[in-house]
């Protein structure tokens, strides 16, 4: 696993920047729902967290404030956070496969999908060899 944990808070103020791209914090407070925002201060210390981490950094500021931006990609933070769900079932995918059929949250075409990737990659695997 590559890249560091990210809170529930961390992930929806990345979020804010992937969609958003470079943003002031306050621009990043103003992504969230009205009725779901947190305080000013709450943003602006998670922010600072995330730039101690390194997911995100100043790019510049602009009077009395910065402007921040994601140094990682959402691609990476998925992958993290289903490795991790991943490791929670031992390694078992067929465990986490098996919650997503019942739930009624894989379908068919993503099944479909993902035999479409595992024989590209089959494919990637006897080119190098």
């Amino acid at each position: 696993m590559t890249g560091p944990k990210l809170s529930k808070l961390e992930l929806q103020i990345m979020e804010i920047l992937w969609a958003k791209g470079q943003c002031s914090i306050r621009e990043v407070l103003e992504g969230f729902p009205e009725k779901k925002r947190p305080a000013y201060v709450t943003v602006q210390t998670t922010v600072y967290r995330l730039e101690t981490k390194q997911v995100v950094r100043r790019v510049k500021k602009v009077a009395n404030f910065h402007i921040f931006e994601a140094m990682v990609s959402r691609e990476a933070a998925q992958r993290r956070l289903i490795d991790e769900l991943v490791a929670m079932f031992g390694g078992r995918t067929q465990l986490v496969m098996m919650h997503l059929v019942k739930s009624g949250q894989l379908k068919l075409e993503d099944v479909k999908e993902a035999e479409r990737e595992l024989t590209r990659l089959k494919g990637e695997e006897e080119v190098s060899e």
